[in-house]
């Protein structure tokens, strides 16, 4: 891996941001805007308060961190649609760029990404609802890092199956994560879930997370287990689907898909 490649491709798509509202309003005003639309639902359900103890209290944490997760995974998956859609991705892996600085490229711009957005909603959160999400204390950047980890698992998933099926797999880009949160527990506790689905769930590591996020903010310590699990499924995932993306990169340049993906 050579890192003036890397920075090369982070440096070109960084650029695409410089004059593009639309990317811009990605970052922060579709951020902003669902704070704000959740913001004002969790007001509402402060009024009722006493019927539903400690939701309030996770409600707008739940949803930064959620969008955390959501933004690592759109961070590599948009940044490959960038290339198809410019028709730039056979110039891309024509060049000596190789597969692993190209995943290490989306990966670095995706904490930019999240890097961005969170101080959006971080900020927003406080100035709106007097919301501190650092009232997590310490314990949030481990649970940050894992949702990076596990956004990055989903985005390289997405990136592959798109890779090797082509265009109609794109609508993936944006549904495949929500396809994890009814078992992510992002909203309510895993013992809502039926008991099938919670040895499903359990093998999520973003169950950990926000299991683990419940619990410091019901006056708990830091969930040392919940985190060891959250940091041992996140590295078992990631050898796999990086091995799988290198596996579905060399059947795509055997057989000549990346021409008809990229055109």
């Amino acid at each position: 891996m050579k890192i003036h490649r890397i920075q090369a491709l982070i440096t070109r798509h960084l650029f695409l941001y410089k004059r593009s509202l639309p990317r811009l309003m990605e970052i922060f005003y579709w951020p902003f805007l669902d704070l704000v639309v959740w913001g004002f639902i969790t007001v509402y359900l402060m009024k009722f308060q006493g019927q539903l103890p400690g939701v309030v209290t996770f409600f707008l944490g739940a949803l930064i961190l959620w969008d955390v997760l959501f933004r690592a995974q759109q961070g590599i998956t948009i940044s490959f649609l960038e290339e198809i859609w410019s028709r730039n991705l056979m110039n891309l892996f024509a060049s000596p760029l190789k597969p692993s600085e190209f995943l290490a490229a989306t990966m670095t711009l995706s904490v930019f990404k999240v890097a961005m957005v969170s101080c959006v909603m971080v900020a927003a959160a406080y100035f709106f609802y007097s919301y501190n999400v650092f009232m997590i204390g310490l314990s949030l950047i481990p649970f940050v890092v894992n949702l990076i980890v596990t956004g990055w698992i989903i985005g390289v998933l997405t990136t592959s199956l798109i890779m090797r099926f082509g265009q109609e797999a794109e609508v993936l880009a944006w549904g495949m994560v929500f396809l994890f949160q009814p078992i992510s527990c992002v909203f309510y506790p895993i013992d809502i879930l039926p008991k099938w689905l919670q040895a499903v769930a359990w093998a999520n590591p973003a169950t950990h997370v926000f299991e683990g996020m419940r619990g410091v903010l019901s006056g708990g310590s830091l969930p040392v287990a919940h985190l060891g699990w959250a940091v041992g499924l996140n590295l078992l995932y990631l050898v796999t689907i990086i091995g799988v993306f290198h596996w579905t990169f060399n059947i795509c340049k055997e057989k000549g898909l990346l021409v008809r993906v990229g055109e």
